[in-house]
């Protein structure tokens, strides 16, 4: 049998950071917080209360869909769609449906040393959900419900179907999260669950044109590691059954880590079920272009363009950039840092070689005192030729598979490899001279 190429396309919920939640006055900082003791007759939907707009969530909202290159819709509003389940007390979300604040973008990511660009489809704005709990109480079992996290504003980005392996999505998740992180919108801690994602996964003959006949939605996901390893599996689990001549159960399915597979929830619901009509209680929206562009201009240096400067401006190498623009308060960090260093004669390429190597606690170290580091650790001999060569080849040995991964053009390895040298010699070499000697030793 010919084999077949996944098709993965990512919704990515994440929840944006305002004071407020999205419909009523109720703190949206719930984590961590007394079981429902952050709700409102609005959040729990009970009978005439009315729900208000979330200003702030609308503009962080379009912002995030400028970020991703969208078009921004002039005219939108917010849908109701009926909701089955029992994490919304009223018995309705408030979503969108036909006119999302955001749509048609794109996200470009590096994966395996390759530039990806991925269609960005939709991003709209709804309300999150309560939260259940499957436990034990008096040797029963039972489901409790937090309605604390019900209400909070939820951005959804819905990508276009492109994604081919479970290495492309956890990179394609990945970026989303440093955008997020960027624009202050969100901390987009998936431990915390203010990010989740759901792929959506199938397969089909390479020379089929088109999508596939069905999708299977793996949900709400909170870690990148596991949803690589859901879609894995369920790239394996489809092929097999595909490979018997029958065609998977569209359905929706979650990841058990206990028993390392996906597991089935329910049938997969089409837009239909869901009975969307325009939601009653708020009016339609009609933005300016003025207004969009005054948001627009509140966008910061986003991470690919930090990335393309850095390198510019200081002359590093792409990987130190990589490191150094992965964080933005590192890469803050670094930027002060290098107007301290300046003043001393410290190069903005030493200074990055320091956070590197050393990682700096930035949250309580200051840049210029990172830099008096700097030069009391000038005069500590560092690590080279022959003493270098030999720590290399003990890397290499000790790490065959990241060797043979780089030989076969994955240019990731060679950054664990350089991490593995780095620790080796506590950052005591240059880590161009790491790389170099790296490349020379692998080329043989």
């Amino acid at each position: 049998m010919q084999k077949l190429e996944p098709v993965v396309g990512l919704e990515v919920h994440i929840e944006l950071a305002t004071a407020s939640k999205m419909f009523c006055a109720c703190p949206a900082d719930y984590f961590g917080q007394k079981p429902n003791s952050h709700t409102c007759p609005i959040c729990l939907g009970l009978p005439g209360a009315l729900p208000k707009a979330n200003k702030r969530a609308i503009e962080m909202a379009i912002i995030f869909g400028q970020a991703l290159h969208c078009e921004n819709l002039l005219s939108s509003k917010f849908d109701r769609k009926n909701y089955f389940y029992p994490d919304l007390a009223k018995g309705f979300q408030i979503s969108q449906y036909d006119l999302p604040f955001s749509q048609g973008g794109q996200i470009t990511f590096t994966v395996d040393g390759k530039v990806k660009k991925i269609g960005i489809t939709r991003a709209h704005l709804e309300e999150d959900t309560g939260k259940l709990t499957h436990t034990e109480v008096n040797g029963k079992k039972v489901t409790l419900i937090d309605f604390n996290r019900s209400g909070v504003p939820l951005l959804e980005i819905v990508s276009d179907p492109e994604m081919h392996s479970a290495q492309e999505a956890k990179a394609y998740a990945q970026k989303l999260q440093q955008i997020a992180r960027y624009l202050k919108v969100s901390d987009a801690d998936m431990e915390k669950g203010s990010m989740r994602i759901e792929p959506n996964v199938s397969l089909k003959d390479p020379n089929q044109g088109g999508l596939p006949k069905y999708k299977v939605e793996l949900k709400n996901i909170n870690s990148f590691r596991f949803a690589e390893k859901a879609i894995n599996y369920e790239i394996d689990r489809q092929a097999q059954i595909l490979g018997s001549g029958e065609i998977p159960v569209q359905e929706t399915r979650g990841w058990n880590e206990a028993q390392n597979k996906t597991v089935s929830q329910r049938t997969k619901e089409e837009a239909h079920d869901y009975r969307y009509f325009p939601e009653p209680d708020l009016p339609p929206f009609t933005f300016t272009q003025k207004y969009l562009d005054g948001l627009k201009s509140e966008l910061p240096e986003l991470p690919d363009e930090k990335f393309t400067r850095f390198i510019k401006t200081y002359g590093l190498s792409a990987y130190d950039t990589e490191i150094l623009t992965r964080d933005i308060d590192l890469a803050l960090f670094f930027e002060e840092a290098v107007k301290a260093g300046k003043k001393v004669n410290v190069s903005a390429k030493t200074v990055a070689n320091h956070i590197i190597n050393k990682k700096p606690d930035i949250n309580t170290v200051l840049p210029a005192h990172f830099v008096e580091t700097i030069l009391k650790s000038a005069s500590v001999a560092s690590i080279s030729g022959g003493e270098l060569a030999n720590i290399i080849a003990e890397t290499i040995a000790a790490n065959p598979k990241a060797a043979s991964d780089y030989k076969k053009g994955k240019e990731n390895a060679l950054m664990f490899l350089t991490g593995q040298a780095s620790k080796q010699t506590q950052g005591k070499a240059d880590p161009q001279e790491v790389i170099k000697m790296l490349k020379e030793k692998l080329s043989v």
